[in-house]
């Protein structure tokens, strides 16, 4: 167990995590994460699956950016009294 999940529980800390609960989210995370779930069966360190977690987020941030971006270009192209311009104001609602 680690010094700073220990320090928490000694100091009273209401928010108590064992390493099986710690061991049982990262291995949910993993399953959630597409370049991870492939590697199932291979062990993969619990930092690696919080980094490729991160990325995945990033990546997935970046994206909406992206989408959000390409309707309101298109958006702008299109009559706005258009019932396509009626769908594209609520994608970015």
């Amino acid at each position: 167990m680690s010094n700073r999940r220990s320090r928490s529980r000694q100091s009273g800390g209401s928010a108590e995590i064992t390493d099986a609960q710690i061991t049982d989210l990262v291995s949910k995370l993993q399953q959630l994460i597409p370049e991870l779930r492939a590697r199932r069966s291979d062990k993969v360190s619990s930092a690696k699956v919080l980094q490729e977690t991160c990325n995945y987020i990033k990546n997935l941030h970046r994206e909406v950016d992206d989408l959000s971006d390409r309707l309101s270009q298109l958006l702008a192209n299109t009559d706005s009294n258009s019932p396509q311009a009626a769908i594209i104001r609520s994608l970015l609602m």
